[in-house]
């Protein structure tokens, strides 16, 4: 069965081409237009990888997965920042929050598919 990824981006470029690249590699994709928005499709429907960008309106990615983490379904739940931060301090503080990984935008597709292919098969 093929595993589902929430992609959370505000900018729907972005959201677009990782939803693309996921789905090419035979991945199932949720989008989220924020972090907010992202909270609410992940109590409506398990997700097994959840991506998200830090600086978004409403809800940034940190506040996201520390929101994600404190709920039952999603403490084990791989998540990935992706994001144009990539200050040591930011990464710090996603490990705090509960981030297993980092990517870099821009991102290359293909290490995006090896990346989350290691995390979630």
């Amino acid at each position: 069965m093929a595993k589902t990824i929430l992609a959370v981006d505000d900018s729907s470029s972005l959201r677009q081409m990782v939803a693309f690249s996921l789905k090419a590699a035979g991945y199932l994709v949720v989008e989220a237009v924020d972090g907010q928005d992202g909270l609410e499709k992940a109590k409506l429907q398990g997700v097994d990888l959840v991506l998200t960008d830090q600086n978004m309106p409403r809800m940034d990615g940190l506040q996201l997965i520390k929101l994600l983490r404190e709920l039952p379904a999603y403490q084990k739940t791989p998540i990935l920042m992706l994001t144009t931060e990539s200050s040591d301090e930011m990464k710090a503080k996603g490990r705090a929050a509960g981030a297993n990984g980092w990517l870099v935008k821009p991102f290359d597709p293909q290490r995006l598919i090896e990346v989350v292919k290691k995390v979630i098969g």
